[in-house]
């Protein structure tokens, strides 16, 4: 029996079955995973803070962790919570890893946009949410990027992140002051741009 796609195992999942699904259909399941969410994990790990040398290695050991892990997906939710999770794992393994280094700033990939004055405002803009982002603490950033940029409703938060619902909600608010409070700083030590 061969699966192409997460339908697919969803129904073979909701099947009565002995035991786990055939390797082989593991393996193509994560390959489209792999496939259609990649730039997803990327922009989730460097929203966490991860440096953008390491952003594609990390990535990797997201979808390694995916593949040694299917079993505990429920292939009735949504697969970005469960891989928001993963990342989240990831990135605090990496960081708890590389604690002692000293993060300098790094230049974003060649300006694609058909105006580079955009192409630089945005980059910009972005440099100063993700400088804001790295001064909240990753518990709290965590539930900040999944809720309010990932538009992850806040109980799914709070499931994949294996805390209770009022927590989460404590930390977004939490988070949602010190991002506004960082941004403001930067902008305040740019000049007001």
């Amino acid at each position: 029996m061969s699966f192409k796609s997460l339908k697919q195992l969803r129904v073979f999942s909701s099947q009565p079955s002995p035991g786990a699904a055939p390797r082989h259909v593991v393996d193509d399941v994560c390959l489209e995973a792999y496939q259609r969410e990649l730039d997803y994990v990327m922009r989730t790990l460097r929203r966490l803070g991860v440096n953008l040398d390491d952003v594609e290695d990390l990535a990797q050991e997201v979808f390694l962790a995916l593949r040694h892990t299917w079993q505990q997906y429920d292939p009735t939710r949504a697969l970005k919570p469960f891989l928001f999770g993963i990342a989240f794992r990831v990135a605090a393994s990496h960081r708890r890893k590389h604690w002692r280094e000293v993060p300098f700033a790094t230049v974003d990939a060649p300006d694609r946009g058909p105006s580079p004055d955009r192409t630089l405002e945005a980059n910009q803009a972005r440099a100063l949410v993700l400088g804001a982002l790295d001064r909240i603490p990753l518990k709290r950033r965590a539930v900040l990027v999944m809720h309010d940029l990932d538009e992850i409703p806040v109980q799914d938060v709070a499931a994949t992140l294996d805390i209770p619902l009022f927590t989460a909600y404590s930390r977004l608010r939490k988070a949602r002051r010190e991002l506004e409070a960082a941004v403001t700083r930067a902008q305040g030590r740019s000049g007001g741009r």
